[in-house]
């Protein structure tokens, strides 16, 4: 299945879905993601491998880590060679002061948003496809 290109379109049908739980950042060494660990993001770094996980299983696991995170998918089917989508969502949440890490997925894109303005950011996105 095709991924949507049109900007426009592609705004219109953000639907920004919040999904439960805290998220934080971490990194191991490539070959020390402890077992039980599922990770919902992994990039691979010259300094080690970046997880993000949920804060429960990064406590669990013994993982010291940084930003908590709120977790926002954006629900419309996003092609990985949109142009533009990215940039107004980013620009939307810097008017709004809401610092974002943007992962883009095969078919999603998502959004790690300060934890406790997760709900705001979502309000901020659903604005933005309503304009």
């Amino acid at each position: 299945m095709t991924g949507e290109r049109d900007l426009r379109t592609l705004l219109k049908t953000l639907r920004p879905e919040l999904n439960e739980g805290r998220y934080v950042f971490t990194s191991v060494r490539r070959d020390a993601v402890p077992v039980g660990v599922s990770p919902v993001v992994t990039v691979m770094e010259p300094e080690g491998l970046t997880l993000v996980l949920s804060e429960y299983e990064a406590r669990r696991a013994g993982l010291s880590h940084v930003f908590v995170a709120g977790w926002i998918t954006l629900r419309v089917h996003s092609a990985l060679d949109a142009v533009g989508l990215t940039a107004a969502v980013s620009l939307a949440l810097t008017d709004a002061g809401i610092s974002c890490n943007v992962v883009a997925g095969y078919h999603h894109d998502h959004l790690f948003v300060p934890y406790e303005r997760a709900a705001e950011a979502v309000t901020v996105l659903e604005t933005l496809a309503a304009e």
